[in-house]
């Protein structure tokens, strides 16, 4: 039995002083282990240690820098992972695993799965539902997580060595997401959380993640879960939440186990049950006083909180349907059913030390408030608004929801006539704060909801 502890003191001597070499380490611990066995217990204690393995072997002290900015927008699941459900399809139905009785009974589990979401119902996983389930949904899922972890990138708050926590863990696609936006000087410890079968597909999923990449697979449910490795530097609760319970008190425990700077993801798909379900948590724990919306839904006034229907989800570039999808769905009589390259989905970011994406406040002396919208309808208004949906509209006028965290009804901003002081509202990104100037508002009866009209009397700027 090697002496862990005389391997972690000599690291921590050597690594102020030059690379850690795993054969010189072997050389101070009693009974000069094979430094192989130094190597592991090095690996497996990189990230407590703070040490990063290059490509030679050695050790050196991990980046203390934040994650950079990356270009990230995937146009399709890397090989390595659809190679991977390919072999497990293989393994478990054979060559022709898309045809006959068993490409049936796949494509009634994908459509049991979306009918399950869109209804909200409870999904069980056994092996076959956890395979349909990566057969569709991974490619959308792989793509999604990376856009709000934008959101923190561009402020610096993603560390390099990194503590995660992947709440209902699934099939994997989250976690292959985040590993794979990260830099390759990364250090991470991750754990799921995974009670299903799903998570053998994890397993096989994560099986040779990279280098200074350590993965721990809890099969326990989020319930019964003891956070022993808290704190986190982020949360993920990826497309769970709408299965839980009681996803509030989920999230309450696992925001007691965030790290002081740390942040809870939460996503789900974009249909109206799930996403105003996240909604609906986010609003619970965010009441708590203590819980603070970094994105994107930010509440621009102070002291006020929103209670509208709260559906907002933003809606990246497509994900090309992976091959096991396209045979598939080739191999059924109901063409177009079994891809999924939408990459479509609500999230929500929270953190327990106050910092918010935009720290912008609405001023009761310059802007209208959502809440108190029905005063000025038939005005010209100023007021300041998050951006909170691509373009709504199939035809017509652009039409955009947002919201200022106060909004008791839906509030629209409609580009009627678009000049070159208001463009901002058609061009700025999803999550970004604007600034209307001279916006008509109205009421639209058909829909309940106000509209804001933007034409070519009212000016919109970026705020940040």
């Amino acid at each position: 039995m090697i002496d862990r502890e005389a391997v972690r003191s000599n690291a921590k001597y050597l690594r102020q002083v030059r690379p850690i070499d795993p054969d010189e380490i072997a050389d101070y611990v009693d009974g000069r282990p094979h430094p192989a066995a130094v190597r592991r217990v090095l690996r497996e204690e990189a990230y407590d240690l703070g040490l990063f393995e290059r490509e030679d072997g050695t050790f050196v002290p991990a980046s203390e820098d934040p994650v950079p900015a990356t270009d990230w927008a995937p146009t399709h699941l890397p090989d390595r992972y659809v190679e991977t459900v390919e072999d497990l399809l293989v393994a478990r139905y054979g060559a022709n695993w898309h045809r006959g009785g068993t490409g049936d009974r796949l494509r009634e589990v994908i459509r049991r799965l979306k009918d399950d979401y869109y209804r909200g119902n409870p999904v069980e996983y056994d092996a076959e539902v956890a395979l349909g389930y990566a057969l569709y949904h991974l490619p959308d899922y792989y793509a999604a997580v990376g856009y709000p972890l934008g959101d923190l990138v561009e402020r610096s708050l993603l560390p390099r060595r990194l503590r995660v926590l992947d709440v209902g863990a699934g099939v994997g696609g989250p976690a292959l997401g985040l590993l794979d936006y990260l830099p390759d000087d990364a250090v991470v410890d991750y754990h799921a959380v995974e009670p299903s079968a799903a998570a053998d597909v994890l397993d096989t999923l994560l099986d040779g993640t990279r280098r200074n990449v350590r993965t721990t697979i809890h099969r326990d449910r989020i319930e019964d879960f003891a956070f022993g490795d808290a704190p986190y530097d982020l949360i993920l609760a990826a497309n769970v939440l709408s299965e839980l319970d009681d996803p509030v008190a989920a999230v309450d425990r696992c925001l007691a186990a965030l790290a002081d700077d740390g942040t809870l993801l939460a996503l789900s798909p974009a249909d109206l049950e799930t996403s105003t379900g996240l909604r609906r948590v986010e609003r619970a724990v965010a009441d708590d006083g203590a819980t603070t919306v970094y994105a994107p839904t930010l509440r621009l006034w102070p002291g006020a909180a929103p209670s509208d229907r709260g559906w907002s989800f933003d809606e990246r570039p497509p994900v090309g349907a992976p091959r096991p999808q396209r045979r598939l769905d080739d191999a059924g009589t109901d063409a177009g059913t079994f891809t999924n390259e939408t990459v479509k989905f609500s999230y929500t970011l929270l953190r327990r030390d106050g910092t918010r994406r935009v720290d912008v406040r609405a001023d009761a002396a310059r802007h209208a408030r959502m809440a108190d919208m029905e005063r000025h309808v038939t005005e010209r208004i100023d007021l300041l608004a998050v951006k909170l949906s691509r373009n709504l509209a199939d035809d017509g006028n652009p039409l955009f929801k947002v919201g200022d965290g106060s909004e008791r009804l839906e509030h629209y901003a409609v580009l009627t006539r678009e000049s070159g002081l208001n463009r901002p509202l058609r061009d700025a990104d999803y999550g970004a704060v604007l600034r209307f100037e001279n916006a008509l508002a109205l009421w639209n009866d058909d829909e309940g909801a106000y509209n804001l009209v933007v034409d070519d009397e009212a000016v919109v700027d970026p705020v940040a």
